[in-house]
């Protein structure tokens, strides 16, 4: 089964509009997947001030997908999608 590396965006922005909820990400991944996903949060992706789209934070990048409006349950079906492909 391959790797997923999940990044969390800790900038103020992301941070201010729920990413602080998403450090807990990696007790809620299904057991069956907790060797296959790392989860790690960094200063700032990027994403808002690249795109200038604020109002869709906070972002998760889930390997090379970004996820938008990030919740726990998005990035856990997007890491679920992720590991399910063949």
């Amino acid at each position: 089964m391959k790797k997923v590396d999940v990044k969390v965006c800790m900038g103020t922005t992301c941070f201010v509009m729920g990413s602080s909820n998403l450090q807990k990400l990696i007790d809620v991944v299904p057991r069956k997947f907790k060797d296959n996903v790392e989860v790690s949060g960094m200063a700032c992706l990027g994403m808002c001030s690249s795109s200038g789209e604020y109002s869709k934070a906070p972002y998760v990048k889930v390997n090379d997908v970004v996820v938008q409006e990030a919740t726990i349950d998005k990035v856990v079906e997007e890491i679920e999608r992720q590991l399910n492909e063949h």
